[in-house]
């Protein structure tokens, strides 16, 4: 159900959590607090899919500009494509202490709060804080998640250095049931000590001390000295022009430009109804060739190989657009010229608005829980190649190729709002169908994301929800390899606040999760 309200919104996918941010606006905080309050929230409230020691990145409307934010942290400076060959991988592993890079999550929260926020961070963080001491109920998909998690975990994952996940999030011999109470006090006392410290306990104090000592009894490549040296960086979001409306995303490391690419290309097309035949063939050629040039190009922005003005601009759109026939083709990359995620929308009375998504990434993360504190380490390195001759080939202080992005949408330099849509590579194909869906077929909110979604794997196989049996067969003669088993959940989780021309927020949430909007 399309959600309206007047003073303050809060979208995510765990109701608990969007609670969290509806109570900082309440006790005086704007769309900025509330976005940290939910973000440290779902860490606790949705540990499968993000964690304190993942990453982050964010979008924020403020006082009438655009920010960006890109918390994702680098390598750590002792590995090397080297060390990790040295060690027997071929490819760079999932789990363990190998692709741990620096957590930015908690730089993030830090960083958003000092220059926007209104409330201590320590208060931001209470909310969070107080339901990993005291508990809470495990919500339906939650408990989905956590228990195919914990039967993944128990066949992979042996001896002491996976002990304290055990301990964490399966105290009991199991993950916890849907309903069933989880508490996590470990998790409490850190958050409360990156609250009073504006983080600086987790990236110069004794949580650092903590990672540094079980990465080194582990024979992991993350310091102390990488943690002291990382600051989040404050970006300037990109955008495309389509169809009068902009839309903006972070530029790389991340995979926003996935998304601006392929509707580059479409923004041409005269396209027909949404979910026919035609539409569908092109969006899904548009993104194979979208996600073809950010899978040879996309990597830490200091090291790209072209330049992102030359992969967004018209000529190239118009170069790639002319690849597009009757019929599937494999994806292949152009010659431009040289040159487990959580999503937050916020919104307040005054104008503020934010897009953030953290992510610990692959669920839970590497496995790794570093003793005591709850902090539960993703595995983004996971995505380096090794390479060396890959745009994103492993290197000391890089920062990899992010699957996590966050969307906003503009018209003639006022805001429409922020959107995400959460899931791995889904995530650019999940914001292409939302702009879609709100730009091309004039859907609500909850429409939007209510819509049956595609998603792309690789080649010509798509995977597709409840699409009509005879587009489907069309499509099929078009070349395309059309799956439909795939689960609900991959399809992505996607939250929406826009601001109509009154002022009025107007809210969806993701029907494919325990999705919730808070407002009042």
């Amino acid at each position: 159900m399309t959600v309206f309200a007047r003073n303050g919104m809060v979208a995510t996918s765990q109701p608990l959590a969007a609670e969290a941010g509806l109570g900082a606006m309440r006790q005086g905080g704007n769309a900025v607090d509330a976005a940290v309050a939910t973000a440290a929230a779902l860490t606790v409230l949705e540990p499968t899919s993000n964690g304190i020691g993942g990453d982050a990145f964010a979008i924020v409307w403020h006082e009438g500009r655009m920010y960006g934010l890109n918390a994702s942290g680098p390598a750590p400076g002792a590995i090397s494509r080297e060390a990790v060959a040295a060690a027997g991988a071929t490819q760079m592993p999932s789990l363990g202490w190998t692709p741990v890079t620096v957590p930015g999550a908690p730089a993030a929260w830090a960083a958003l709060s000092q220059r926007f926020g209104r409330l201590p961070l320590g208060e931001a963080l209470e909310f969070a804080a107080a339901y990993a001491e005291e508990g809470y109920p495990i919500s339906p998909i939650l408990g989905r998640h956590w228990a195919a998690a914990f039967e993944s975990y128990r066949r992979r994952l042996a001896g002491p250095l996976f002990a304290p996940w055990f301990e964490t999030f399966a105290p009991e011999g199991r993950a916890p049931g849907i309903g069933e109470l989880w508490r996590s006090p470990a998790h409490a006392a850190t958050l409360r000590s990156i609250g009073a410290t504006a983080a600086r306990a987790l990236y110069a104090g004794d949580l650092a001390e903590r990672i540094d000592a079980f990465s080194r009894a582990y024979g992991g490549f993350l310091r102390k000295s990488d943690l002291e040296a990382f600051r989040p960086e404050w970006v300037s979001p990109v955008s495309v022009r389509y169809r009068g409306y902009d839309v903006w995303e972070l530029p790389p490391n991340g995979q926003g430009l996935v998304a601006l690419l392929a509707l580059n290309i479409l923004s041409a097309f005269d396209l027909p109804a949404q979910g026919s035949a035609e539409t569908l063939h092109l969006q899904w050629e548009a993104i194979k060739l979208a996600f073809a040039d950010g899978k040879n190009f996309i990597t830490d922005a200091r090291q790209m190989r072209v330049r992102v003005k030359d992969l967004l601009s018209p000529a190239y759109a118009e170069e790639r657009r002319r690849l597009i026939g009757p019929r599937a083709r494999q994806p292949e990359p152009g010659h431009p010229p040289g040159g487990g995620t959580v999503y937050v929308a916020t919104a307040d009375r005054e104008g503020t608005m934010v897009s953030f998504i953290q992510s610990n990434y692959m669920g839970f993360g590497s496995g790794v829980v570093v003793p005591g504190t709850g902090i539960s380490l993703h595995n983004r390195g996971h995505t380096f190649s090794l390479d060396p001759s890959a745009a994103n080939c492993l290197a000391p202080g890089k920062r990899t190729y992010h699957t996590i992005i966050p969307g906003f949408l503009t018209r003639d330099g006022a805001p429409v709002g922020p959107f995400g849509v959460m899931g791995g590579f889904m995530q650019p194909q999940g914001h292409v169908q939302v702009v879609m869906n709100t730009v091309d077929f004039h859907l609500n909110p909850q429409a939007a994301l209510d819509a049956p979604r595609w998603q792309w794997l690789e080649g010509r196989r798509v995977e597709v929800e409840a699409f009509p049996a005879a587009v489907l067969e069309e499509l099929k003669r078009r070349g395309h390899q059309v799956g439909t088993g795939a689960d609900a959940s991959s399809f992505g989780r996607g939250q929406i606040i826009w601001r109509d021309a009154t002022g009025v927020l107007v809210g969806g949430t993701e029907p494919r999760t325990d999705g919730a909007i808070a407002a009042y």
